[in-house]
């Protein structure tokens, strides 16, 4: 039996993740008692038993964590964005991912965003359908507990702003901390005009890329095949929405993720929708886990029937 430790347990992800395990009888999970979290010792020696740690942390402190292993057989998945662009990113739907990260030691998991427009963009790029020099513009919008625990507390406090009532845009001296996995996975060779959004629901997300008839390669069709072609082995498919609207929150409680392509051939989006807190974190994690393991990487996991009313 494998053994799990969660360094950072008590946050969004890492409570999600331990909640999660907990219903796992493969696994053997190694647990610091809350008043004694932050005693570098115990975690040390936590991380050094464990065959897999998952690292929820701030990047500073996910930097440091690493540094207290001492052993060339822990297995860590750091969901922070310390290592995105340094390790084996943890998206094995992308050609070529799933293999690396079964053989790796370090794996970074994907951020939320992130993992919305890489989906989208990568095989466009990879496949000449958009140039590397491409500029592009993306959307993306979250429920409030993307924010974290301080961010759920604002929204669900019974004092709260009435600025909370609306979706709100942020990010907007365009140096959110996902560009630069957004632009190193991708492929792309200059930054898109990013703007998220968070807005008053709990969870799921939606992440639309704009494309131009002027700035593709090929048609809105050859997009949906590639797509196709691709996502048919995983926790992301293709599906041919023909809804008037898509909601953010209709992906929510799920860790699958649905893609589909509107428009017309003149104006193009490239829609991914998913849960902030499914593929977008833990849900991702434990997929990655799964894979390590050796095991279905769907175990644990669950999907779902979008559905309009």
């Amino acid at each position: 039996m494998k053994k799990i430790f969660i360094d950072g347990s008590y946050g969004t992800t890492g409570l999600r993740i331990h909640e999660r395990l907990q219903e796992r009888s493969d696994i053997e999970c190694i647990s610091i008692p809350f008043e004694q979290r932050h005693d570098d010792a115990l975690r040390k020696e936590a991380m050094n038993n464990a065959d897999i740690v998952f690292l929820c942390l701030p990047d500073a402190a996910a930097k440091e964590a690493v540094n207290m292993i001492e052993n060339d057989h822990t297995v860590v998945i750091d969901t922070s964005t310390a290592h995105r662009t340094i390790w084996t990113y943890g998206l094995p739907e992308l050609e070529g991912q799933r293999d690396k990260i079964r053989n790796a030691k370090r794996i970074a998991n994907p951020g939320c965003h992130a993992s919305g427009f890489i989906t989208l963009v990568q095989p466009l790029v990879k496949s000449g359908l958009i140039q590397k020099d491409a500029r592009l513009t993306c959307f993306s919008l979250t429920g409030y507990s993307g924010g974290g625990k301080k961010m759920i507390a604002e929204y669900e406090s019974s004092e709260r702003s009435i600025l909370l009532d609306a979706p709100r845009q942020y990010g907007l001296t365009q140096e959110h901390k996902h560009l630069k996995e957004m632009v190193y996975i991708s492929g792309l060779e200059k930054a898109p005009a990013f703007c998220p959004i968070v807005a008053d629901y709990y969870s799921g997300m939606q992440t639309v890329v704009t494309l131009f008839k002027e700035n593709l390669n090929g048609t809105m069709e050859d997009i949906k095949s590639l797509y196709q072609q691709i996502y048919n082995n995983g926790m992301i498919h293709y599906c041919d929405h023909d809804e008037a609207m898509l909601a953010g929150n209709a992906w929510s409680g799920r860790d699958d993720m649905e893609i589909t392509v509107r428009g017309n051939e003149d104006r193009i989006l490239l829609i991914s929708g998913f849960d902030n807190l499914g593929k977008g974190a833990s849900g991702a994690a434990i997929q990655n886990m799964n894979i390590i393991l050796g095991c279905d990487e769907t175990t644990g996991l669950t999907g779902g029937n979008y559905g309009m009313d």
